[in-house]
């Protein structure tokens, strides 16, 4: 089976080699054309003009940027859409981006799947990772072996259309929050003159990543009159973290406005709280 990929930045361009590896026919289309070329020597077929790209493919699989740039390729390339072709958009998108293009392509006749992707170029040559995928059950039931050979891992989220767009985009807030922490945490450190070195090696013995669960667990329970760290103590240790940065002129990016959110809760009463309380919904 013919297979279009369209979209050949850091991620398509490693899917496309993980296939070719595979022995699959893959032909490919990008925006800017040298990247498309590149893949060639992989043994991949280049094509400049997105309609002939997909010409004779049972599968079409898309890494584009946004919604607006699925929508305009796949208007684009649709005149050659052959007869029960399947689109599978590993594209991050909106949740309501990914339901409309399901419906509609539906009414045209043809088959879109979202099927957004935790992984990187790395684990796209090396078929590791997770894709995530919701909707069409008898679909998904017969997507899953060859979705399972791109990234080793799926997970399907049930009949909700959209339900993969919208865990993409929370499993992607973590990273950024986490990254942004990490930020804070860094500069914390020199702003203390601690080493990156010690940073490092209180990750390596203290995993805060094993809090996770019952951090997620005490913040939905709606449960917060017997705390473990008083929301007023650790307003206190925020304000000790933003006036050494400040001191040492490294401002932080996420403490500040996390502080301000502790000042609103405390002022509502909820000082002797569990400071977790500052997420209660």
């Amino acid at each position: 089976m013919m297979i279009a990929f369209l979209g050949m930045g850091h991620l398509g361009a490693n899917f496309v080699r993980a296939m070719l590896k595979k022995g699959k026919h893959v032909q490919v289309w990008n925006r800017t054309p040298e990247k498309a070329k590149a893949l060639e020597a992989a043994g991949a077929v280049a094509i400049s003009n997105v309609a002939d790209a997909v010409k004779g493919a049972g599968r079409i699989h898309l890494t584009l940027k946004d919604d607006q740039s699925v929508d305009e390729i796949l208007a684009a390339a649709s005149k050659n859409f052959e007869p029960g072709v399947i689109i599978i958009d590993h594209t991050t998108t909106s949740a309501e981006g990914a339901l409309k293009r399901t419906n509609e392509w539906k009414e045209k006749g043809f088959t879109y799947v979202h099927a957004p992707v935790f992984m990187g170029p790395q684990n796209a040559l090396e078929s590791t990772g997770t894709m995530l995928v919701s909707g069409n059950q008898e679909l998904i039931k017969l997507l899953e072996p060859e979705l399972a050979e791109m990234t080793g891992k799926v997970i399907n989220f049930g009949e909700v259309i959209n339900k993969a767009a919208g865990m993409k985009l929370l499993g992607n807030l973590f990273l950024i929050a986490m990254t942004a922490g990490v930020a804070d945490t860094l500069s914390l450190a020199k702003s203390l003159d601690i080493p990156t070195s010690d940073v490092f090696a209180l990750f390596d013995t203290w995993n805060p990543a094993g809090m996770l669960p019952a951090r997620l667990k005490k913040m939905t329970s709606g449960t917060f009159d017997e705390p473990t760290w008083e929301l007023n103590m650790a307003r206190k240790d925020a304000r000790l973290m933003v006036e050494e940065s400040e001191r040492a002129q490294r401002p932080l990016m996420v403490i500040p406005s996390v502080a301000a959110a502790m000042d609103k809760w405390i002022a509502d009463g909820h000082g002797q709280d569990d400071w977790t309380v500052i997420g209660k919904q």
